[in-house]
């Protein structure tokens, strides 16, 4: 199962940490850990005796240690089977026989697929984990720009124009909240992480009557949920699961999008702590954590499609569609959760031009406050917003343009165009968001 990115693009993408949780030595240890934690729940059963099935945890734990077993051998040795768990099991039915143990002490009962399906779960597990942690300090670090900069006027945009004044703190209170409710997604997933177990066709027939229970108890010895039955061709677990990444990749593009587009020369409202420069010109400064992070979570929708047109999974065990999961999902858990990390880098040491937002807020000479004029004009005639708008068009400022101060004072219509009186509910939105968030911190402490 060779990975789609390694070394050198891991720490650029902010996968360097995670990559070890989804690697093929990751793969590995899983399947092994699977394995051993089958004999032992077939021993609990007394499927298998209590001495094979330490022999067999021992033995799988020295073959899951990295370098335990050659990964390209492996990988080599699978391609006749068509997945991994066929060799392996071999391995570690030569291995264990050494210590007289009969190799049915070895996958008692199972078929590749539970194997497969419970490690991509127990990799789940540790990505998730992750996952969650980068989020984490991806909302710390909003929910600080946010309280920082909750009265930090700035211009609202819409459709790429600018559209009504808001305050830099609501921006990124809206980033956060956005973060909140992707880490919530994925929390809810943890319990769908569910042991797979199911034997040849489903029936676990090979262990009745006793199939059920060795399941249960699997899923104990692995920390993972039960199934309550195998789910094989049921893909609605792993749709969860990969419904979730998906949402959360959105939650990190939305900021990562916004910080690259304010961070423009022509804009500067923005800085990360720690810009990259260019092989080619000197002057550049490139919002690089944002950026990386948006380009880690750009395949996220593909990989996201491919899951779920993957979900139809013919009869009792799929020719296809399951093997197409196994890379796709892992590709998944590292993407996501390394453009959460390049977020958090990127917010944690963003540099707010609060000069440059009022700068910008003054360019129009107070056009998008044009919506406030017309409503404090309105009172007075039919026409407000075609004189407003009339007024827009002759590039004249609002408070000297005769249709609007025959109705109104210019120092009134000077005063409306002042962007910091006009912020709506700016502040209780963040406000709102970082109650949110102090809540959530303290249920967590």
């Amino acid at each position: 199962m060779p990975a789609t990115r390694g070394p050198l693009f891991d720490s650029t993408f902010g996968a360097s940490a995670v990559a070890a949780h989804v690697s093929d030595q990751a793969w590995i240890t899983a399947m092994l850990d699977v394995e051993a934690a089958l004999s032992r729940a077939a021993a609990e059963q007394g499927l298998v005796s209590t001495e094979n099935a330490a022999v067999v945890t021992e033995v799988a734990s020295r073959l899951a240690a990295p370098g335990g077993l050659d990964v390209a051998e492996l990988g080599a040795a699978s391609a006749a089977g068509g997945n991994p768990v066929i060799p392996l099991v071999k391995i570690l039915r030569r291995a264990v026989a050494e210590h007289g143990v009969p190799g049915s002490a070895v996958h008692p009962g199972a078929t590749s697929q539970d194997v497969v399906d419970t490690a991509a779960m127990l990799l789940a597990r540790s990505a998730l984990t992750d996952l969650v942690g980068e989020l984490n300090d991806a909302i710390t670090a909003g929910a600080a720009l946010a309280r920082r900069h909750r009265d930090t006027p700035t211009a609202g945009r819409t459709l790429g124009q600018q559209a009504l004044p808001t305050t830099f703190g609501a921006v990124a209170a809206g980033w956060t909240m956005g973060l909140v409710r992707g880490r919530e997604s994925v929390q809810r997933v943890f319990s769908t992480l569910a042991v797979q177990f199911g034997g040849a066709a489903g029936t676990s027939a090979a262990l009745h009557p006793l199939g059920l229970l060795v399941a249960d108890s699997l899923a104990v010895q692995l920390g993972l949920a039960r199934q309550d039955v195998p789910w094989h061709t049921d893909r609605t677990r792993i749709a969860e699961i990969v419904g979730a990444l998906g949402t959360a990749a959105g939650a990190v593009s939305k900021p990562a999008l916004d910080i690259t587009l304010l961070a423009t020369t022509e804009v500067g409202e923005v800085e990360e702590d720690a810009p990259g420069g260019s092989s080619a010109m000197p002057h550049k400064r490139n919002p690089v954590a944002a950026i990386t992070a948006r380009a880690a979570v750009r395949r996220v929708p593909g990989l996201v499609a491919i899951m779920l047109s993957s979900m139809e999974h013919e009869h009792q065990r799929a020719a296809g569609a399951w093997h197409a999961e196994w890379e796709t999902f892992t590709d998944l858990l590292r993407s996501v959760t390394g453009g959460a990390h390049q977020l958090a880098v990127s917010l944690s040491g963003l540099h707010v031009h609060a000069d440059a937002m009022a700068r910008n807020l003054d360019i129009t000479h107070g056009l998008l406050l044009a919506e406030r004029v017309t409503s404090a004009l309105a009172p007075h005639t039919d026409r407000a917003r075609d004189i407003v708008t009339a007024a827009c068009s002759s590039g004249a400022p609002l408070d000297q343009d005769p249709g609007i101060t025959e109705f109104l004072d210019p120092r009134q219509v000077h005063e409306l165009l002042d962007p910091t009186h006009y912020l709506g509910h700016a502040g209780d939105i963040v406000d709102r968001v970082l109650a949110v968030v102090a809540a959530h911190t303290e249920r967590s402490s």
